[in-house]
């Protein structure tokens, strides 16, 4: 997987080793609750702690099926650990959650890797207004339960598109981060946030394979580069975070010669090479998808690559502002943002309170939404262009 990002070398090695036994020291003696254990960050922050052999282990998710295989998948890789392991599907807005936290809720770490991730879920209001519930929101009440319950530490994960933002995926988690903030005077957090992660489920790149196995046409923007890093690199990161992170922090990758900005056409391109196929560039979806069926040669695959014109788009990625202030020499591939304790109480309330009332309404538009973002976020970078990703093939 690192050659088809254009890297020889895993990111963290270096870090991972010298924290090694501190890492396997804390885990052991620990117990974990890892919401959104199941999506591809959760599983591969499971896989760290689980090989670390915890007292307790409980992962909550949504999907039955995802923690199905989650299982599966430790079972067959790591066996078994001495501490106590179970799963939940369980949605954390429900009150069969509540429930569940009300009857346990002991825990010395809870890791909320939940989101709703994609560029595209701002597509409508309603998508919008569940993201904003399941970023902001249920963080907000999952945090607070953890303080009722004292538990040491909370650490969620944010995203690289969370500074300076310009789509409301973004926003929102930079919002979620300012109602961590409010949080953290009562309880130890730490955040990261990191690049795109190279074949996550629901990815453009995972979408890679299941082109290939139903024989349609790969298409990729040839004008946006992005750092990517790989699953295990995701779940190495999250758990610095978590265990070492200090009150506040927000851990990323720092950007060097092992980290480098590819786009997503030569990715397509590494994947097809990787498996000796050869890509037959289209020019149009039609002659892309007139390719794809009539193709009778299995060396020569139909690719489309073009450039972007959806709303959201950034331009470029970067892990912090200008105005965040640093800690670049902790680690060795790991920047830290260090933060002081600072948020508005009034606006946050003011969220809370509009949010609430265009729900109990049952009536809103997109455009409510982004203009309370932008009251929350006066730099918000929002970009509308008038066409989504569900408008493209």
């Amino acid at each position: 997987m690192l050659k088809l990002i254009g890297r020889q070398k895993e990111l963290f090695i270096d870090d991972m080793s010298k924290y090694q036994y501190e890492l396997e020291e804390i885990v052991n003696s620990s117990q974990f609750l890892v919401i959104g254990g199941a999506g591809s960050i959760g599983q591969a922050v499971v896989k760290e702690i689980f090989q670390r052999n915890p007292k307790k282990l409980h992962i909550v998710d949504i999907s039955e099926n995802n923690l199905v295989e989650l299982v599966r998948d430790l079972r067959s890789s790591f066996g078994y650990i001495d501490g106590d392991f179970k799963t939940f599907a369980l949605d954390v807005g429900s009150y069969e959650y509540d429930a569940f936290w009300e009857n346990d809720g002991d825990y010395d770490y809870v890791l909320n890797l939940s989101a709703l991730k994609h560029v595209r879920s701002e597509k409508d209001p309603y998508t919008l207004m569940r993201m904003i519930d399941v970023n902001i929101f249920n963080t907000d009440k999952t945090v607070q339960q953890s303080i009722e319950k004292g538990v040491k530490k909370y650490f969620c994960v944010s995203t690289d598109k969370a500074a300076n933002p310009v789509n409301m995926m973004g926003a929102s988690k930079r919002i979620m981060e300012m109602f961590v903030h409010r949080r953290s005077e009562q309880i130890n957090v730490s955040l990261a946030r990191f690049a795109n992660v190279a074949f996550s489920d629901g990815s453009l790149l995972h979408g890679f394979n299941k082109r290939l196995k139903k024989k349609q046409p790969i298409v990729a923007p040839n004008d946006i580069r992005r750092y990517f890093v790989i699953p295990k690199e995701s779940g190495e990161l999250c758990l610095m975070s978590c265990i070492l992170g200090e009150n506040r922090d927000i851990f990323f990758p720092k950007l060097g010669a092992d980290l480098n900005l590819i786009t997503f056409s030569s990715i397509a391109e590494n994947y097809l090479k990787e498996k000796n196929i050869e890509p037959y560039i289209c020019k149009t979806e039609d002659e892309a998808r007139d390719f794809a069926k009539n193709n009778t040669d299995s060396n020569k695959h139909a690719c489309l690559f073009i450039k972007s014109d959806t709303t959201g788009e950034k331009d470029f990625e970067e892990f912090f502002t200008s105005s965040e202030v640093l800690d670049m020499a902790r680690f060795e591939n790991i920047g830290v943002i260090k933060n002081e304790i600072s948020y508005d109480e009034d606006k946050l309330k003011y969220f809370e309170q509009r949010i609430l009332e265009l729900e109990q309404r049952k009536k809103w538009t997109k455009q409510d939404i982004v203009d309370l973002f932008f009251k929350m976020i006066p730099d918000f970078g929002h970009k509308e262009t008038g066409k989504y990703l569900d408008q493209k093939m």
